[in-house]
């Protein structure tokens, strides 16, 4: 049981009968207490007119899924089963993240109605975002002294990654398209697959002549090329204390979720068998086999549930998970990250392991803060941190040329560019036939 604010400025008012009546002293203390006792009868009658908040059936009804960011309705249906109507506040206990916002409602409900109460929930944060109470406050018709309980009413919603990168997809699956002549362009390639012959054309690579072809047919004839479909493509995301920092406010996990994202979409239509795995000392989440529209939706069930460990990268056993996943030459994707040489020596050491076997990119975000910091030297501060942020990407450009030199590629970016600049590369690995 809660006593309103109601009840305490009815027990303040009992100044005035005091004031009024209590000439004496012990007069005075006679009329207070009669006042509260006044008051108390009161309330204790206001209670027991109210309904019991334990007479209510709850029902919750949530979608599965929703997208970081976006908005949707959360519905508990409140049915009164007691004798009494219902005058109540019901506060549907979200966790914060869950944005909730105004999550208290007033209702109303007569003896045997139901009522809808609806919430909206707009997710700052990835993950399982539950609710497990709702609390009921009953009031009489005086609205003195209230009836509290607190009710189960479990549920939950999975919060997945956003995937803003989806908007670089069209482009993206367009230049494919071109790639495997699904339009009039064709490429000529280093190990790409042979497609046709056609007539040659000013401007066709002289190395594309069939020269029997052209000797058959009297007429010059190239040949045309497509890249090579059914390969592998393995992204692993390093998912180690590194990956919780925050770059232009968004964790270094969630900008590698969404690289992931805009790799596998691409993929999956490029003909190409994508595999996934979060990894720091062990398997955080790992999504294989997996094709067409079923691949993006366990990548983002996965994501969902991932969060950074406070713990170093494992990178020895990183060749061991690629392993477990595909004994073939495959295009292994590294998202981590290399702006300090000596948290880089694990995977420096490494490397040389995957490059001997699978095409290897290592993908790295990069703090477009400290590149606006360099060209800021107006004053002694901005001088010093100009030097800060210039020898960090100093230390970025060391380790890309390390990779570099091992065999492996790097595309870095701020976390708008990164998603984009590896879909080019993959796109340039497939039109160059290293895939």
């Amino acid at each position: 049981m809660t006593v309103s604010g109601r009840y305490v400025v009815l027990v303040a008012l009992g100044v005035i009968p005091v004031v009024l009546l209590g000439s004496t002293l012990g007069r005075a203390f006679a009329v207070l207490g009669a006042w509260l006792l006044l008051t108390a009868l009161l309330g204790t009658l206001d209670v027991l007119r109210a309904a019991s908040p334990r007479s209510l059936r709850l029902e919750r009804v949530l979608p599965s899924r929703v997208r970081l960011g976006e908005t949707v309705t959360s519905e508990l249906f409140v049915t009164n089963t007691g004798r009494r109507p219902l005058h109540a506040v019901i506060r549907d206990a979200w966790q914060p993240s869950a944005g909730a916002g105004n999550n208290r409602s007033t209702v109303s409900i007569p003896p045997g109605e139901r009522r809808r109460l609806a919430v909206n929930l707009t997710p700052f944060r990835r993950g399982e975002r539950r609710v497990g109470q709702v609390t009921v406050r009953s009031h009489g018709p005086l609205g003195l002294w209230k009836r509290q309980a607190t009710l189960g009413a479990p549920g939950s919603i999975r919060v997945l990654p956003p995937f803003n990168s989806r908007k670089h997809l069209p482009s993206r699956i367009q230049r494919l398209k071109e790639l495997d002549g699904r339009t009039s362009v064709m490429v000529r390639g280093p190990g790409t697959e042979f497609d046709s012959l056609r007539e040659y054309v000013r401007g066709d690579d002289v190395r594309s002549i069939d020269w029997r072809a052209t000797a058959r047919r009297n007429d010059v004839m190239v040949r045309t090329w497509r890249p090579e479909r059914d390969r592998r493509v393995v992204i692993l995301i390093d998912t180690a204390r590194t990956s919780a920092v925050r770059i232009d406010d968004e964790p270094r996990l969630d900008t590698a979720f969404e690289a992931s994202l805009l790799l596998a979409a691409l993929g999956a239509p490029a003909g190409d068998r994508v595999d996934f795995l979060a990894f720091d000392r062990r398997v955080r989440g790992r999504v294989a086999g997996a094709k067409g529209a079923a691949l993006l939706s366990q990548m983002v069930d996965t994501m969902a549930l991932i969060e950074p460990q406070l713990i170093e990268m494992d990178w020895a056993g990183v060749p061991a998970q690629i392993r477990s996943i595909t004994s073939q030459h495959a295009l292994v994707v590294l998202i981590t990250s290399i702006d300090a040489a000596a948290a880089s020596t694990g995977l420096l050491s490494m490397l040389p392991q995957l490059t001997r076997r699978h095409t290897v990119v290592v993908a790295s975000v990069i703090d477009p803060v400290a590149a606006d910091a360099i060209t800021q030297r107006s004053t002694r501060s901005e001088v010093y941190r100009a030097a800060a942020a210039e020898r960090a990407m100093l230390d970025v450009a060391r380790v890309s040329a390390a990779i570099r030199q091992l065999g492996g590629e790097v595309v870095t970016g701020s976390p708008a560019d990164l998603p984009p600049a590896l879909a080019d590369r993959y796109i340039l690995l497939k039109a160059t036939g290293r895939l």
